[in-house]
């Protein structure tokens, strides 16, 4: 899974995310790319489930940008534990997604492909996205 080799706090506040991407919000390195349509927080296991969705589709074929990464930590409480005595542990990692933002980017490989690939990819994330093009395609 995807994790930061370390931070600087081991405890975040949750946040809120408002507005749209302003960073990472056009294709940079392929030739089609998934975009989110609204916010959300993805997991580490979410992001890795839709890599290898998208990798067995294309038989390793053709290159793969991952555009985001999980660098918040998500904690939680043990259970069966009451409430009070403090913030519960870290259990794992997320990244807070923003509407606009491109997360996957794939090049070498057919549009029709690359857009199946895409699709499968997007079935196994918690938000609403849609499959662009690189402007000149």
């Amino acid at each position: 899974m995807l994790a930061p080799k370390k931070v600087k706090f081991r405890k975040w506040q949750k946040g809120r995310l408002r507005g749209p991407a302003l960073r990472g919000a056009t294709i940079a390195f392929g030739d089609i790319g998934l975009k989110t349509l609204e916010h959300g927080r993805l997991s580490s296991q979410q992001i890795e489930a839709a890599r290898i969705a998208m990798m067995r589709h294309i038989k390793r074929g053709g290159k793969v940008w991952i555009r985001v990464f999980p660098d918040r930590p998500v904690t939680a409480k043990p259970l069966e534990t009451r409430q009070g005595s403090g913030k519960g542990a870290p259990v794992g990692w997320c990244a807070p997604i923003k509407p606009g933002r491109i997360l996957y980017e794939i090049k070498g490989v057919s549009i029709e492909l690359a857009k199946e690939a895409l699709y499968r990819a997007a079935r196994k994330l918690p938000v609403k996205t849609a499959i662009v093009l690189r402007e000149g395609l």
